[in-house]
């Protein structure tokens, strides 16, 4: 039996939880608004989650058997944030680090949600414009397609014609117009949660797959690529 910190900031969603034995003990979340523009700050608000889940429920750093952190991909800044602040966590109170898969995060929630019959489930993440990243599940959380960045169009997904697909993550929303039709599924409400996390960050630790502290990076899948704002005087 393992006490397990979860830290999740791969996308907008800022999230970290306590994890006992396979199952989420408490939890720590903050959701964007939807007001236009609003964004959670993970740089401000990732610390004083650890610093308060911990003090809250009277745990401190010897408590906890190892730190885990969701691996990507997801947004470049949120997964570098979330990935430095696990190691120097984990460095520090001498703990070993797990790297839970992000799609695998988003798939198990949209398990635990989805009440309709379904053979595979699709987690996806917004990467822009008509461009997700995303992977697929079977109905047991195996993984049977390798997580990839997609332009979205109608002839996407149709190697998996054949069952009833679940799409949810932060990029299912955008989809919808596109891959709706009698068969598909979409659990817009979805999202990355530390919550989701604590079955597979148990299971990581007990088979002792444990990453490196100093030369782990999380899986961006894509270069980062810096832009100029466009009111910027050069």
């Amino acid at each position: 039996m393992a006490t397990i910190l979860n830290i999740e900031t791969s996308t907008e969603v800022c999230s970290v939880s306590v994890s006992v034995d396979g199952q989420c003990k408490f939890l720590k979340i903050q959701r964007p608004s939807g007001d236009a523009g609003e964004k959670s700050s993970h740089s401000l608000l990732l610390a004083v989650f650890i610093d308060e889940i911990l003090k809250e429920n009277g745990l401190s750093a010897s408590d906890l058997d190892a730190v885990a952190v969701s691996a990507g991909p997801g947004s470049y800044t949120g997964l570098r944030i979330g990935v430095s602040t696990a190691k120097g966590f984990a460095f520090g109170a001498g703990l070993p680090l797990v790297a839970v898969d992000t799609m695998l995060i988003i798939a198990a929630m949209a398990k635990k949600l989805c009440t309709a019959d379904y053979d595979l489930i699709v987690p996806m993440t917004d990467a822009r414009r008509m461009e997700v990243y995303c992977a697929v599940f079977d109905k047991n959380l195996k993984q049977i397609s390798a997580t990839e960045a997609r332009i979205i169009e109608e002839s996407s997904f149709t190697e998996l014609s054949s069952g009833k697909i679940v799409f949810c993550g932060n990029g299912a929303e955008k989809c919808m117009e596109i891959l709706q039709n009698d068969e598909n599924i979409f659990l817009t409400d979805t999202f990355t949660s530390a919550e989701y996390m604590a079955e597979f960050s148990e299971e990581l630790f007990n088979n002792q797959k444990f990453v490196d502290l100093v030369y782990f990076e999380p899986f961006y899948l894509k270069d980062f690529v810096a832009t100029t704002p466009r009111n910027k005087v050069i």
